[in-house]
Parts: structure tokens; C-alpha cells; sequence
């Protein structure tokens, strides 16, 4: 399990149109928000990530830099992008899953063809929405095993607004004995 204010597991990917992603060195002000996604056969992704590229350039106002990650191929990966309209979302593609399951995403098996008419791959991460620090600990983490109910964007901004003007540290971080 990840843990707020620890290291998190290393990401380097490559994107569609930005280059190399390397969580370590990239750069941000006040950190990155990674969404990782089911992939292209997901409906319920390209509604999530259509929000997700509404809100790049708020992020972007507070020194957070954004990405979206599955385990689809580049060729998926730019279907989605294109799918969605996206000209400011970073895509990171080609997620191995033994490095989702190290961020400790859920994977999921293939159901075939899905409701939208595209294939799902034979296996595949479900769901995970994080926010990691320059220095790369954790300072959010939501996870699921479904692709329902996702955390807003919306929401997530605010919060940031609230937790840059309040110097608000991340929570959960406790390990002790309860």
C-alpha cells in the first residue's frame, strides 16, 4: 500500500506527444496529478479524461502538472487522446502491469467486447487517481476496483486551492500501532 508523505513507486513512460514521462524529474512547482485509466475500451474513461483535459490548465495555474496513464499501446493511447479531444493532457502509454500493481491498482481481466464495440485487453489496470509531490511522495491517493464513481477534478482543484493557502499536510500517513 502506498503511503502519504513516502516515496512512491518510480513512472517512466513514454507519452504520445511530450517526450519521455519520468516521474522524478518532472519538474513541477507544487507536483503532478496522474490519472490512470482502463484504457480505450472504457466509455466511462473518455467521459473522465474529457474532464480531466478541461481542467489541465487549472492545474497548471497552481504549479501541478498533469498525465494520463493506461497500459493500451501508443496506437490505443492517440484513439483516446483523439477521442477526447485532447491538446494540453499529457498521455503516458504502455503502463506494465506489475508497475500498476506497485502504485496498488486493481487488474482486471478481459469480458470481451464492451458497450461501445472495442475490445478489452486480455488483462488491464482499473482506476487510480493520485497526486505526488515534486520530491515524490504521495500527497493523494484514491484508488478502485470499479470504473465508477471517480473523484472530480473539479473538486480536486479546490482542494488544492485550500491545502496551498493553508500549507495543509498530506493525511492517512500514520503506521502505528491502533
Amino acid at each position: 500500500m502506498l503511503m502519504p508523505r513516502q516515496k512512491t513507486p518510480d513512472l517512466s513512460l513514454r507519452t504520445l506527444d511530450h517526450g519521455e514521462f519520468d516521474l522524478a524529474t518532472d519538474g513541477s512547482e507544487r507536483g503532478t496529478v496522474i490519472c490512470f485509466y482502463r484504457g480505450l475500451h472504457c466509455p466511462i474513461c473518455a467521459t473522465y479524461l474529457t474532464e480531466f483535459q478541461k481542467r489541465v490548465a487549472d492545474f497548471a495555474e497552481r504549479g501541478v502538472k498533469t498525465i494520463a496513464v493506461s497500459s493500451d499501446g501508443e496506437e490505443r493511447t492517440r484513439a483516446m487522446a483523439d477521442k477526447i479531444g485532447a491538446d494540453t493532457l499529457r498521455f503516458g502509454y504502455d503502463l506494465p502491469l506489475a508497475k500498476a500493481r506497485e502504485w496498488g491498482l486493481y487488474i482486471s481481466t478481459s469480458r470481451g467486447t464492451t458497450s461501445i464495440g472495442i475490445e478489452e485487453p486480455a488483462l488491464f489496470s482499473e482506476p487510480g487517481l493520485f497526486m505526488v509531490t515534486p520530491e515524490q511522495s504521495l500527497y493523494y491517493g484514491s484508488v478502485q476496483t470499479m470504473p465508477f464513481v471517480r473523484p472530480h477534478f473539479s473538486e480536486l482543484v479546490s482542494a488544492l486551492d485550500f491545502a496551498i493557502k493553508a500549507n495543509y499536510p498530506a493525511r492517512g500517513e500514520y503506521t502505528g500501532a491502533v
